[in-house]
């Protein structure tokens, strides 16, 4: 599926993302997957649903949806890069992913973010209504 708007883009299509961009922001600008492999994340890829957010075909945003496209979703690896920043093309995305018809009628979707809460507030994401019920296991390196 494709989205397009002023000029900007935005697919699902997973044979247009630039794994070299996407590896490139994660490894080096973000604060979660810093010390991910390049092939950890070409896994994690391979098992998702993507959003490429594209500028003039090169790719200068990402997401990616885990989910059963059932009951739960979870989104992760969200980013565009400083450049495009401030142009609402984080928002443009959350509403694309979030209105994806393979995602509607969820049960659950969650997310982790730092300092995006703001943005992700828009769509409806809050803190967790139950977190009693929650438990994780993670890695000693997670965010």
């Amino acid at each position: 599926m494709e989205w397009t708007k002023d000029g900007f883009e935005i697919s699902t299509d997973s044979s247009r993302l630039q794994i070299d961009a996407i590896h490139s922001f994660l490894s080096a600008e973000s604060y979660w997957a810093g010390s991910r492999s390049r092939e950890k994340t070409e896994v994690a890829i391979a098992n998702s649903l993507n959003f490429g957010v594209y500028f003039e075909g090169r790719q200068i945003g990402f997401a990616r949806v885990v989910s059963d496209l059932a009951t739960f979703a979870y989104i992760g690896d969200v980013f565009v890069i400083s450049e495009f920043q401030g142009r609402g093309l984080g928002a443009w995305l959350m509403d694309v992913i979030v209105s994806h018809p393979d995602l509607q009628g969820l049960r659950r979707w969650v997310l982790a973010t730092r300092d995006a809460h703001g943005l992700y507030e828009k769509f409806e994401f809050a803190g967790l209504r139950h977190p009693e019920r929650w438990m994780e296991k993670t890695a000693p390196d997670a965010y």
